[in-house]
């Protein structure tokens, strides 16, 4: 059976996306009805043959079909239909299922949202499904297609994680370049610089980067946990690498989040003495215009005799006044070093 790259977008009527049929020494095929019909009755596939079926899992008939495998664990089954958008990572009785995180990348590093695919795994079998439309498994696909090779089922599930995993660098390496800019402004002395557009960089890293951390420190803890017993077939493929790569990124998050804490803290230390500068000179403006307003109070009482009065001048006299009392406030400042 052919496989056309550009329909596999196409759903058909049981909710399958394609089928991928895997025999030793040789290139996928589009799987045919018959084999797909004969594997999932339960069925064994020649040996070291296998199959990867993705599913949407929102038509019925889709639920339907897959709920009614009982060759297959009912946890196993539920993991596959279910609309929970909790990760997980189990085996029970020979099966390996759950659901992993993946990146729909359509979108900017900023707005990029994490979606995920469910997945049913046994030596010769690879059923995954998905709610909506999940990139790195056709790339996957498209990868396949083009020939690269892939071991077992289990090693296809390491490599959807390793894309994972790649995304997933790739965003930190985007969020640290945008703390770059952040701090060359904070270190920089330039006074007209800002600060405003800094906060919302600096406060849009650290949602993103928690975002991250709350997917991925759950998922590295699922795979580092001792109480996971994976059968002997999946041992060595997998999570063989997507493990050392997710703890890595986990590694480089926390990184990343202490420095966006740190000039998170510094920005505020900016702020605050750019704040302090500016009462500063407002404090000062209003202590040397003090003794004129206290002058040009005076002056403007209504009473009789008011000194300078009679005078043509006394307009001038007056400012004059007003001008020797705050040339003497500002030589009592700089005495005092407030200036």
């Amino acid at each position: 059976m052919s496989l056309d790259v550009n329909e596999i977008d196409r759903i058909g009527p049981d909710g399958m996306v394609w089928s991928l049929y895997f025999q030793p020494g040789e290139q996928p095929v589009g799987a045919s009805q018959a084999v797909v019909s004969q594997r999932l009755a339960g069925r064994a596939l020649p040996d070291k043959s296998w199959l990867w079926l993705h599913f949407d899992a929102v038509p019925a008939l889709a639920t339907q079909r897959l709920g009614r495998l009982g060759w297959l664990p009912e946890i196993a089954r539920d993991a596959l239909i279910g609309a929970d958008g909790g990760l997980r990572l189990e085996a029970e009785d020979g099966a390996v299922f759950g659901a992993l995180p993946a990146f729909d990348d359509t979108l900017t590093d900023f707005d990029k949202e994490l979606c995920a695919f469910r997945f049913a795994l046994l030596p010769d079998l690879l059923i995954t499904t998905r709610r909506r439309r999940v990139p790195a498994l056709y790339r996957i696909y498209r990868s396949l297609v083009a020939g690269t090779e892939v071991a077992s089922a289990a090693a296809l599930i390491d490599l959807a994680l390793l894309e994972f995993g790649g995304g997933l660098r790739h965003n930190i390496g985007e969020l640290d370049d945008y703390l770059d800019q952040a701090e060359d402004v904070l270190l920089s002395d330039d006074r007209d610089s800002n600060l405003h557009h800094v906060g919302g960089i600096v406060g849009k890293t650290r949602r993103r980067s928690t975002m991250l951390r709350r997917v991925i420190a759950p998922m590295d803890r699922i795979m580092r946990s001792e109480d996971l017993a994976l059968p002997e077939w999946a041992e060595e493929d997998l999570l063989d690498r997507s493990r050392r790569q997710l703890h890595a990124a986990l590694d480089d998050l926390l990184a990343l989040q202490d420095r966006a804490r740190s000039l998170q803290d510094e920005l505020a230390a900016r702020q605050a003495e750019e704040t302090n500068r500016r009462l500063y000179v407002v404090s000062v403006m209003t202590t040397l215009m003090l003794p004129a307003t206290f002058v040009t109070g005076f002056f403007g009482m209504n009473t009789g005799g008011m000194f300078l009065s009679g005078s043509h001048a006394g307009t001038i006299e007056a400012g004059f006044v007003c001008f020797l009392f705050m040339a003497f406030t500002w030589l009592l400042m700089k005495r005092a070093r407030i200036l």
